[in-house]
Parts: C-alpha cells; sequence; structure tokens
C-alpha cells in the first residue's frame, strides 16, 4: 500500500512552524479531514510530520473555514464575502491562534477571473504586507477537471506549484493526495491559506 507522506514518522505535536525557509520546501496536501466524516485537509512535511490542517466538520461550500497549524491554533481565519453580484475569499491572519482574535484587516484576498472562451481558470491575488509595505499581487492559474494548480507573481515567476503526487517508482496517487512545492522565502501559511481558499473555489473541500 502507498503511503501518503514520504515515510513513518511518530506525530508529534510542532511547538512553532517556521513559515519561511531559505530552501525549497515540498509539503503533501491529503485532502481528509481528521476529524471523521469531517471536511478539509492534513497536510504533512517532508519528513511526513503535520503542520497544517482544516476541519470543516462535515460542512462542504461554507462560508468560514479556519487554517490551523499540527496544535489546533489558527492561523487564518478565511472568510467568504459577498459584493452585489460578486463573491470573494479574504484571509484574517490570527494574534493568538484563537477564532474571532484576528487582524481586522485581510491578510489577502482572492478573486475569481471570468475568462471567457478559455480552458484555462484564474483568480487574482492581493496580498497585503504589514506596515506601509504596498501590497503585492498574484495569480492562481490552473485548468478545470486537473489537480494542478500554479501560483505566480506579477511579474509571472513561479511562487508555488500544486499537483498530484507520485510515489518514487513514478506511480500517481489518489485525486486527493498532491504534492505542494514552495519556492524559498516564501510564507508556507499564507500560500496553504491561497491553496484552500482555491479548493473552496472549485468546491473540493
Amino acid at each position: 500500500m502507498l503511503k501518503i507522506h514520504p515515510q513513518h514518522v511518530p506525530y508529534v505535536p510542532l511547538v512553532s512552524v517556521p513559515f519561511t525557509t531559505s530552501t525549497e520546501e515540498t509539503f503533501t496536501i491529503w485532502m481528509k479531514s481528521l476529524i471523521l466524516s469531517g471536511k478539509g485537509c492534513t497536510v504533512f512535511d517532508s519528513n511526513g510530520r503535520i503542520v497544517y490542517r482544516v476541519d470543516n466538520y462535515n460542512r462542504k461550500y461554507c462560508d468560514e473555514v479556519y487554517l490551523m497549524d499540527s496544535t489546533g491554533k489558527v492561523l487564518f481565519t478565511i472568510r467568504r464575502k459577498k459584493f452585489r453580484l460578486s463573491k470573494f475569499w479574504e484571509g484574517f491572519r490570527t494574534f493568538s491562534g484563537r477564532v474571532n482574535d484576528e487582524d481586522k484587516n485581510p491578510g489577502f484576498e482572492v478573486r475569481k477571473s471570468c475568462r471567457i472562451l478559455r480552458c484555462d481558470s484564474i483568480c487574482e491575488v492581493i496580498v497585503r504586507l504589514h506596515g506601509d509595505q504596498p501590497c503585492q499581487q498574484y495569480r492562481i492559474e490552473s485548468c478545470p477537471g486537473k489537480s494542478t494548480l500554479k501560483i505566480v507573481d506579477k511579474l509571472g515567476r513561479l511562487i508555488t506549484e500544486v499537483k498530484r503526487k507520485q510515489s518514487k517508482s513514478g506511480v500517481s496517487l489518489g485525486e486527493d493526495v498532491l504534492a505542494m512545492v514552495v519556492e524559498p522565502h516564501i510564507d508556507h501559511s499564507l500560500v496553504m491559506g491561497l491553496v484552500v481558499v482555491y479548493s473552496l473555489i472549485n468546491g473540493t473541500m
């Protein structure tokens, strides 16, 4: 039986997770919740340790979800918003890791672009940094019906790529087992928040 994560490592709750590193990082996303009959996902690092999780408690297409670390600390509160005929998602960083203790201003905003007669799908992303730093713009690019997506900056440079995971022998695992590669010096928690929003938009979570 193929393993979802690279190797078996006893689960040890992490006190803290470095959200950025100086090297490329690879994660495994299992599109399953740790909660029985729940909706969400579980994310492992390259050592097979749980680093992020989303648990929707059997609610699909919900308007609010929480991206948590392995200990259950809330990192982002993600909400679906409606303005007139448009819908978009906002992610709010939390201060203490508890629900309802978040920044009043969203850390990021995701809107799906309308692309008529195109087979690809684009989501526009605005990331608001701390202080007086200018906002950063990104795009989530994908093709309908495929498990592959890319996050690029406004110049088209690759930030993150997500695709179906393969075993060492080249065998593709299930459609709910994905490999996520994040470029150096990129906030993993932010990237995971964007992947969660993409999954919510496409109804896979």
